[in-house]
């Protein structure tokens, strides 16, 4: 048996491995310019995108679990003294400022250049997609989804290949009519031997998906440029005191970067009563909280209106959102000297402490004494004497008030120049004077009633109590364009997930015998389960269609 040698031909300039040295073969080097395309193809990818969105959303949770400088700078103090160890590290890795912080920083950027790369391309390939035909109809669409044949007989009248042409474009006019009507995009293609119409819809879904990622940068943007020109701040209001939108009248306050506080708008508001319901039927829940009701006049381009602040209901105005984040009590405080002349009076906020608000705030008194004088304070809305001795609040509103203070005599450290929280006493350099620590005990007090101070300082007169507010002011100049893309992202994601994306084809092929065959098939991009329905659909309409007209034509030819 004669053998027969086979040579292979391979392309020119191939090197058998084994002809070579192992270190023949060489990887191209990518150089400086093909590194950064490198890095940019995988940034601006769609993965690498998720990823940083997901990234984005763990890197927030931080400012979730402990408070921040932006909006409680209170919760920062007292977290720093519950947490003395571990604050100075959380503080250095900016934990406390999340949102602001170079880590969060740097992913925001990351995610917004690489959402910007992936939009901006597809936009230009969806444009042209939009402006490009139809595909051809396939050679064999037996072979697509959805594939059914119709034979109709007598439609051509003298079997001549000019009439078989007539009938074949009758035929893929009427189906071009149809697919226009359902919203497809066609093109009508012919041969000697056939004619077919190409259909497509489906670019919405495209164009939503596109929508949500542009959308998601607009986010991106609005959110940025909102925390550069915008701000927050808070103030703590007593009924019957006023608030000035201005920077002084601020107890804490966080200005965007470019924010230009010459621009603030200037109103007014002057807090006229705090409507506070509790529950006092539920044994299980006697003291909960039922309703917040803040009521203020606000004053703006000077005219005065009567308006509310509700827990989750806040006041607009002057392009800033007030919120109602707390209340508490304030107990209004005099101090004489021992002339009788009064050197301090103020109505002095207690933060709570309790559920019951029992609540606990810090008097100071730097002037008109012989020394200085501090004062911690507690005070009990409904007091209740304890086994022990010691006091408690049973019911949070003002059924048997209680004034307790402790009174502390030095040097209170205001001189220095140094910013001094008013509700912190620091009592390291104070000797005790009247308290647990002291031979005298601490001063208590009912609503109208004084006292005379220790070392015969002078008096002290418990006024009466009033309640407080705590307002949160929030100024957002791009809140509304967050709104409109937050609505673009929802609009884009259901049309992206909704909106199918499908082809159709009609072929239209004359048999020997003058007879019409019709072809139907469909094509879906991604999951379609109506497609099969669809391709159903465009067969039965279009015959029911056709047959009128060969009826027609059949009643014509001769017997």
């Amino acid at each position: 048996m004669e053998q027969r040698s086979e040579t292979l031909i391979r392309p020119e300039g191939h090197v058998d491995t084994e002809d070579t040295d192992a270190g023949a073969l060489n990887q191209p080097k990518l150089g400086f310019v093909g590194w950064l395309r490198w890095i940019w193809r995988q940034l601006t990818s769609m993965r690498t995108a998720l990823f940083l969105l997901l990234l984005l959303a763990v890197a927030a949770v931080p400012g979730s679990l402990v408070p921040q400088h932006s909006s409680d700078p209170n919760g920062v103090v007292q977290w720093q003294q519950n947490h003395p160890t571990l604050y100075p590290i959380l503080d250095k890795l900016q934990v406390f400022d999340t949102y602001t912080s170079v880590w969060f920083s740097a992913i925001y950027l990351l995610l917004f250049v690489s959402l910007v790369g992936c939009v901006v391309p597809r936009i230009k390939h969806h444009l042209e997609a939009l402006r490009a035909k139809p595909p051809r109809t396939p050679a064999r669409l037996q072979r697509m989804a959805g594939f059914r044949v119709r034979v109709l007989k007598g439609i051509a009248s003298d079997g001549s290949a000019a009439d078989a042409a007539t009938a074949r474009q009758a035929a893929v006019t009427s189906a071009q009519k149809l697919l226009k009507a359902s919203g497809y995009r066609t093109v009508v293609l012919e041969t000697a031997k056939d004619a077919s119409v190409s259909a497509e819809r489906g670019y919405l879904r495209e164009t939503g998906n596109i929508v949500f990622h542009a959308a998601l940068v607009g986010i991106l943007l609005a959110v940025g440029v909102g925390g550069g020109f915008g701000y927050t701040g808070q103030r703590v209001v007593v009924d019957g005191q006023s608030f000035v939108n201005t920077l002084v009248n601020y107890d804490s306050f966080n200005p965007g970067r470019f924010l230009n506080t010459g621009t603030m708008s200037p109103y007014s508001l002057k807090v006229t009563g705090l409507d506070v319901k509790y529950d006092t039927t539920n044994k299980n829940a006697l003291g909960a909280p039922l309703d917040y009701t803040a009521y203020v006049e606000a004053t703006e381009n000077g005219k005065t209106t009567e308006r509310t602040i509700k827990v989750n209901e806040p006041l607009g105005i002057g392009g800033t959102d007030v919120y109602l984040l707390g209340n508490g009590y304030a107990p209004e405080i005099t101090v004489r000297d021992p002339s009788g002349k009064a050197v301090f009076h103020d109505i002095v906020p207690f933060p709570e402490q309790s559920a019951n608000m029992m609540s606990q705030g810090v008097v100071k008194v730097p002037d008109g004494l012989k020394q200085q004088l501090g004062m911690i304070g507690l005070f009990y809305p409904t007091a209740e004497k304890l086994s022990s001795g010691a006091y408690t609040s049973s019911f949070p509103d003002v059924r048997k008030p209680m004034l307790d203070l402790s009174v502390y005599q030095g040097n209170l450290g205001l001189d220095k120049g140094v910013p001094v929280s008013v509700y912190a006493l620091d009592i390291d350099k104070l000797k005790e004077i009247a308290g647990p620590g002291a031979p005298t005990k601490g001063l208590q007090l009912t609503p109208g009633q004084t006292v005379s101070l220790p070392n015969g300082l002078g008096t002290l007169t418990f006024d009466g109590v009033k309640r407080f507010v705590s307002l949160d002011i929030h100024h957002d100049p791009t809140e509304g364009w967050v709104l409109l893309f937050a609505v673009l992202v929802l609009g884009g994601l259901l049309t992206s997930l909704f909106v199918p994306r499908r082809r159709l084809w009609m072929k239209a092929i004359t048999l020997e015998d003058g007879s019409l065959r019709l072809e139907y098939a469909g094509l879906a991009r991604g999951e379609d389960p109506r497609l099969d329905d669809a391709v159903a659909s465009l067969a039965d309409r279009h015959i029911a269609q056709l047959t009128g007209r060969s009826t027609v034509r059949a009643s014509r030819q001769p017997t």
